[in-house]
């Protein structure tokens, strides 16, 4: 599809969707400049290390929110001028989750490539939905885990209260 067509498109989408989508762009460039930074500096802002968020079942209205803010950020991410692959995507998908209440847990995997490289993936997940990084992430073995919301935070803020 040419640019005009696209952009005519995107000049018909409602409000609410136009605003999501500007979101999502800004948060690609974002989950981009943290990609860049040393990762230990970065690993606080991504939730509890180490807490999954449970796979509960989601409401028809979260499913909803969930699917747009997957379509928003896979559509977005094709216009960015930088690369935003799995791990961008699934910082901006994160945080734009975080922002409508909804909790979620990344994950950080490692792997060989068909080639037998050592290759990465990031993959993010709410409720049992997987947002971004669906393909081929049941090929990667689970090195990071990193949950918000309020059952990670809660048994994050236990643990700290236990060792203090």
């Amino acid at each position: 599809m040419s640019w005009s067509r696209q952009l005519r498109a995107f000049v018909r989408f409602p409000w609410a969707q136009k605003m999501m989508y500007a979101e999502a762009y800004v948060l690609l460039a974002w989950g981009r400049v943290l990609k860049a930074l040393p990762f230990a500096k970065v690993a606080p802002s991504l939730g509890s290390y180490m807490k999954e968020t449970p796979e509960e079942e989601l409401s028809r209205q979260e499913l909803l929110t969930i699917r747009q803010v997957s379509k928003a950020v896979h559509g977005m991410s094709r216009y960015t001028w930088w690369e935003s692959q799995c791990l961008v995507k699934a910082i901006a998908a994160k945080k734009m989750l975080e922002r409508r209440g909804l909790s979620s847990t990344l994950y950080l995997g490692s792997g060989r490539d068909e080639q037998g490289r050592l290759a990465a993936h990031a993959w993010l997940r709410c409720g049992s939905y997987i947002v971004t990084g669906r393909e081929g992430h049941e090929k990667y073995t689970v090195v990071g885990i990193f949950g918000n919301g309020a059952a990670a935070d809660r048994e994050a803020g236990l643990m700290t209260r236990q060792s203090g």
